[in-house]
């Protein structure tokens, strides 16, 4: 097991009180496994991410409980140079918005650079020709040339493919891809997710795609996490999720994926809005919108559940929900 996340906690302290914005997580990653993290806005996918990148903004956020276990070692116990040394080197993240996660004074060759110059004490010269090494990996034209050049000048997909070689540079054990495809048209969507699939095979990485697009992960994943509120209420292999769910949240989300078989139909879409993270409705967070929902779904917050082997689903209904 390369990555395990045990019942973790994040919270947000606001004007207005507390924000539990991750209750409770558990989920595990190995060597060369892909675990696709699904949910709506606000359901607590990133700043999971965050937490186990050690990136969180701390104040606010804070990490009352949780264990999160990289390659044996406790990475909440660790000091945070510790943390740093392993940051980039051992575990890296693909941001969803390359443009402002690119620096704009400075070139895409020096910005893949120092991750070379830092943790492997090179050259300024040997980290430029290191960093068209990357960019020819990734397959940007004219990477000789075009190192020089700054994220500007670089189109969308480009600038994902320079996001996707800095997070390779030190050839990590674990990348964490949050929304990697967000504002790219399709056919691009599809190169980077097969670039993204090509590399984690060549090197057998764990990879953690967050995403609310069924789509992008249905050819891609082992197996996902669903998340909602804060918590996970569904985990399966890709294929058991998609052809029959156990979470009637899960089960929502698929249906309303637009479909060729369906045209002229409207398209379906889950009532309400997910809770306001400072007020999480007692029992089930899912219940105020529900269509299964019951009085045990308003008192009682269910447990995961053993729906089969490596199935488990928070629902008091699952068998129901399997059987609908």
């Amino acid at each position: 097991m390369l990555l395990e996340v045990r019942d973790l906690h994040v919270e947000f302290k606001t004007r207005d009180g507390v924000a539990k914005a991750v209750n409770g997580v558990n989920y595990s990653v190995d060597e060369g496994e892909t675990l696709a993290v699904l949910g709506e806005s606000g359901s607590g996918k990133s700043v999971t991410a965050q937490a186990v990148m050690g990136i969180l903004d701390m104040p606010p956020g804070r990490i009352p409980q949780g264990e999160i276990f990289f390659q044996g070692k406790d990475l909440l116990k660790l000091k945070e140079d510790q943390r740093r040394k392993i940051r980039g080197a051992e575990m890296a993240m693909i941001f969803q918005d390359a443009l402002s996660s690119l620096n704009p004074v400075l070139s895409v060759g020096e910005q893949l650079g120092e991750m070379f110059v830092v943790h492997r004490g090179m050259s300024k010269k040997d980290s430029r020709a290191k960093a068209v090494e990357l960019m020819d990996r990734v397959r940007i034209p004219a990477a000789k040339e075009r190192v020089g050049q700054y994220p500007h000048q670089f189109s969308g997909g480009m600038r994902q493919r320079i996001m996707i070689a800095m997070a390779l540079a030190l050839e990590p054990k674990l990348i964490i891809a949050d929304e990697p495809t967000t504002a790219l048209d399709v056919t691009v969507q599809a190169q980077v997710m097969d670039l993204l699939a090509e590399l984690q095979r060549e090197l057998n990485m764990g990879l953690i795609l967050i995403t609310h697009d069924l789509g992008v992960v249905a050819d891609v994943a082992d197996k996902i996490a669903v998340m909602y509120a804060g918590r996970i209420v569904e985990t399966a292999p890709v294929k058991e999720i998609y052809a029959n769910p156990a979470h009637p949240y899960t089960k929502g989300l698929l249906e309303s994926i637009p479909r060729l078989d369906q045209k002229g139909q409207e398209l379906y879409a889950i009532k309400g809005l997910p809770p306001n993270l400072l007020n999480i409705p007692p029992g089930c967070a899912f219940n105020p919108r529900c269509p299964m929902a019951q009085d045990i779904c308003r008192s009682k917050v269910p447990p995961l559940f053993d729906v089969a082997e490596g199935r488990q689903s928070a629902c008091h209904f699952w068998k129901e929900t399997l059987d609908a």
